[in-house]
């Protein structure tokens, strides 16, 4: 198989087996997977600064073996940053992705889809993104779309600024940028909290039960990400599916065509995509995000219940 050389912000990458097919169906080589993480960074970078990596890594292509790769290797070049962040069973040098060598530096490396943390690196245990993750029982994807709407419009009116993206596999990510002033436990209670209401509400279509012979053909409210070292797959991250899709950031108006669907963006339409629309979370983070002390406060006053 072909090396190729390719450089990137002034670091010169030699891409190995640059021609190994990644996605066989769609005729994906490596090099294609590395050219697009190349081509995305200037859209996808910002979702990515300061946020520890988990990088999901199938070095024989997508139907090959897979694993999650946490630590840093130590082969990796020195401008590839590291963050070491606490854990359990000690300290994990992660890869801190802030420039388009490093995304396509670990793209060679058969990350085919980084995982991102809901915190930054220097304040870890404090997230600034709330996220909702939306998880369909079946294939229809009514149902999710449904699901989305309706808690965009609780968040709303809990005067939150809300977010939504496909995730390139079944479901949707429905978000919300935070202030880093309370930690993951009570956002993660707060993030309980609201999906419990929503699917008690609504309890024909959503639930909030882990167990999956128990959901019933329901959507799964999930808000287990919003813990401390959990991830979310990165924004215009490729999934390890037919078809190369993309995880894309959408507009409410995209989300409410019946004709869209999780995998309706992919390594070959996205470019075509954003040179018509621009990325929707553009200035996401430039948002003055408030703590939830006020949306639980109104929450507390939807549900009649006392914080």
């Amino acid at each position: 198989m072909t090396d190729k050389r390719i450089v990137v912000d002034g670091h010169i990458i030699v891409i190995g087996h640059a021609d190994k097919v990644f996605f066989p169906e769609d005729g994906l080589t490596k090099w294609d997977m590395v050219e697009y993480y190349k081509r995305i960074a200037p859209v996808m970078l910002p979702h990515m600064q300061g946020r520890p990596v988990t990088m999901l890594r199938m070095t024989d292509g997508i139907h090959g073996e897979s694993f999650y790769h946490k630590e840093t290797p130590a082969y990796f070049p020195d401008w590839i940053k590291r963050a070491p962040m606490v854990k359990e069973d000690g300290v994990t040098n992660y890869v801190i992705c802030d420039s388009a060598a490093a995304l396509a530096y670990l793209a060679d490396q058969a990350c085919v889809t980084p995982h991102l943390w809901l915190s930054r690196f220097d304040k870890p245990h404090y997230p600034d993104l709330l996220i909702f993750d939306l998880d369909p029982s079946g294939t229809d994807f009514e149902p999710v779309r449904n699901a989305a709407l309706a808690l965009r419009k609780l968040l709303t009116e809990l005067e939150l600024p809300v977010y939504v993206k496909t995730t390139g596999s079944r479901g949707v990510h429905v978000v919300s940028p935070l202030e880093r002033s309370v930690d993951f436990d009570t956002v993660r209670t707060f993030a309980e909290e609201v999906a419990r209401y929503l699917a008690d509400m609504d309890p024909s279509n959503l639930t909030v039960e882990q167990r999956k012979e128990k959901r019933q053909g329901r959507v799964f409210i999930d808000t287990l990400r919003n813990s401390y070292a959990q991830t979310a797959v990165a924004p215009y991250a490729l999934r390890a599916r037919q078809g190369a899709p993309v995880a894309a950031p959408i507009t409410w108006e995209e989300l409410k065509d019946p004709k869209l669907q999780p995998q309706s963006y992919t390594m070959k339409n996205i470019f075509k995509r954003l040179a018509r629309v621009e990325d929707p979370w553009v200035g996401m983070w430039a948002i003055k995000a408030g703590s939830i002390d006020r949306p639980w406060k109104k929450l507390k006053t939807i549900t009649g219940s006392e914080k």
